[in-house]
């Protein structure tokens, strides 16, 4: 299943286009905290679809039934550019457990790149909703070897993922590998360049939040 917040004009339809724009782009705080408040607005939509119980809470006046979640998601992320969504969606769930994995492109001479996954660190994920953060989904390779990883260390009960522009190939692709996924999304792109770039996209989410990488 697909959310994609830009068929409703809302407030992430103005963040989008923030990001997507190169003269606001120039200002790494607002794009980080654009891609923050971007997590926090879906945050609290995954939220409605999560289980909940009615527990009692002591008030000053007497007893009240609640109705609270009824278990902590994982919050995962993949380093780095998926920092400033996972500190959005951590803002909501502040109770989570947290999950961390180094998923990024590994460029060739020919121009051609490889997914590698050097370090991962999470949580027992048994019977477990997770929800991972990503920027940009593009081809999609990232997230499918993130997400093999992470049911490969548990039987994951559920899985959202949360990022801020996807391309309808990169969906594709990822619904192939993880059909009972959902994807939440504040814009989707048609296009995707030969070197795996989302057209017209953002540009390079990771370096417009924390500055410019050498490549290895």
């Amino acid at each position: 299943m697909v959310h994609n917040f830009s068929k409703q004009h809302s407030l992430v339809s103005n963040w989008v286009s923030e990001l997507r724009n190169v003269e606001v782009q120039v200002d790494r705080m607002r794009f980080r905290r654009n891609l923050e408040r971007i997590a926090e607005v879906i945050g609290y939509e995954i939220s409605k679809q999560l289980e909940t119980e009615d527990k009692e809470v002591t008030t000053p006046m007497g007893i009240a039934t609640c109705k609270m979640l009824k278990d902590q998601p994982v919050l995962a992320t993949i380093l780095r550019a998926g920092l400033a969504m996972h500190n959005g969606l951590l803002n909501f769930f502040d109770q989570a457990d947290n999950a961390f994995l180094s998923a990024y492109r590994k460029h060739h001479a020919d121009g051609s790149f490889e997914i590698s996954m050097e370090y991962m660190s999470c949580p027992e994920l048994d019977g477990r909703v997770v929800i991972i953060s990503d920027p940009m989904l593009a081809t999609g390779a990232s997230l499918v070897k993130s997400i093999q990883y992470l049911k490969a260390e548990g039987d994951i009960k559920e899985i959202h993922i949360v990022c801020a522009i996807a391309c309808s190939v990169g969906i594709e692709y990822v619904l192939r590998a993880a059909p009972k996924a959902t994807i939440w999304c504040g814009d989707i792109d048609e296009e995707l360049t030969a070197k795996g770039y989302i057209v017209p996209g953002l540009g390079d989410a990771g370096d417009l939040a924390y500055g410019a990488k050498m490549q290895s």
